[in-house]
């Protein structure tokens, strides 16, 4: 167990069908291989199971001090169902024309393999290492990352520093790794009308009608400027429906959903305050229509001149020999949960380019290039 290399670590991770929310024995294997002297701390809820393993590398002397490096990898175990149309076993674990093939190799069991590997060989470090991993991140994630750091602050044992083994390589191995993420602000809108023959429309009063004037100030809209890292918060429709289908009937009610990938200029309330206005100066009134916005995940920021950012970026281009990306793109991931706590943290991992797909794969070539900087960064992050 201890001479497995990341890659078999990885073959052996994908061959458990861990669709969300089971593990599917996966943790056992885990377990397993940490060994007795990393301890494991386990809190499960909601048919998720979460696990904190953690091994503090400091004397008894330098345990009195409070002010010291606790680095955190975190990542999912679990995958999103398979899907038709394979050409392979979805679960083979088998490698082919420099490919290793499954479902979560991507996403992200090829993360987790890594820093297994990269944990279980650091013979020295100045403070504390923990990996967290879920398998609650691909669906709902109530249960999953949220508690286990829940429960870490109630035990005084949050992390410093964070980084999440994401996939965040794009064209290459290492162009890209993310400093930060927009949210996710989710609405939906419900015009009452009043259903009527379409021979007759002065006799109904048409919700399609009442929106016509605001919905081109809202679809499309553009929030804010964005900044630096974030693109702008823009709103984009998501579903319009109206009407029995019939071409006869003036529609009695009208329902309407969007969604804002928002940067952290904007937020639930902004964007509630805006939609708002665009339908009371649209000729829409208050009392025929329910509005509601919520935000499903907030974005976050760490500070591109901080000592995590700096390292992570030193670790890729050291092991890449090329200039690699830190930037905020893409959708959202557990790393929203770090954040509000102070943590630092990144996400960093293999490319993107197959992850949620029939026939998932990952290069190889990937996965030890992966191994090689969590390796790198461990050893010179004190």
């Amino acid at each position: 167990m201890q001479n497995l290399s990341s890659v078999e670590i990885l073959s052996k991770l994908i061959k458990y069908k861990s669709l969300t929310p089971n593990d599917d024995g996966a943790y056992d294997f885990i377990d397993e291989y940490m060994g007795s002297e990393w301890q494991c701390i386990a809190v499960d809820k909601g048919g998720v199971k979460n696990r904190f393993y953690y091994k503090d590398f400091r004397d008894d002397k330098q345990k009195t001090n409070k002010n010291f490096t606790h680095f955190c990898f975190g990542g999912h175990i679990d995958v999103v169902n398979i899907g038709e149309g394979w050409s392979f076993d979805a679960f083979s674990g088998e490698i082919k024309d420099g490919y290793m093939l499954g479902r979560g190799a991507q996403d992200m069991k090829a993360g987790l393999a890594c820093f297994m590997y990269a944990l279980k060989h650091t013979k020295e470090f100045d403070g504390m290492l923990s990996m967290l991993i879920t398998s609650d991140e691909e669906g709902d994630a109530k249960y999953g990352t949220k508690i286990m750091l829940e429960h870490l602050k109630e035990i005084d044992m949050l992390p410093n520093y964070a980084l999440i083994a994401e996939p965040t390589s794009v064209d290459c191995f290492g162009d890209g790794f993310k400093i930060g993420r927009r949210g996710s602000i989710h609405g939906s809108l419900e015009i009452i009308g009043k259903q009527g023959h379409s021979a007759y429309p002065h006799l109904a009063i048409n919700p399609v009608d009442l929106l016509s004037c605001a919905l081109s100030n809202i679809a499309g809209a553009k929030l804010d400027d964005g900044d630096e890292f974030f693109s702008p918060s823009t709103l984009v429709v998501t579903n319009l429906n109206a009407g029995l289908g019939s071409s006869n009937v003036s529609p009695g009610e009208l329902k309407m959903t969007f969604n804002v990938r928002n940067c952290t200029i904007s937020d639930d309330k902004s964007v509630y305050d805006f939609v708002y206005k665009a339908l009371i100066d649209g000729g829409v009134s208050e009392d025929s229509f329910k509005l509601e916005v919520k935000a499903h995940s907030k974005p976050f920021l760490t500070n591109k001149d901080s000592l995590l950012v700096a390292k992570t970026k030193k670790a890729i281009e050291h092991i890449t020999n090329k200039p690699t990306d830190a930037n905020t793109k893409g959708g959202t991931s557990d790393a929203r949960f770090f954040a509000p706590y102070g943590i630092d943290v990144v996400e960093f991992g293999v490319r993107n380019n197959y992850i949620h797909k029939v026939d998932e794969r990952v290069c190889v070539d990937d996965v030890v290039g992966l191994n090689d900087v969590f390796r790198y960064l461990i050893d010179n992050f004190n």
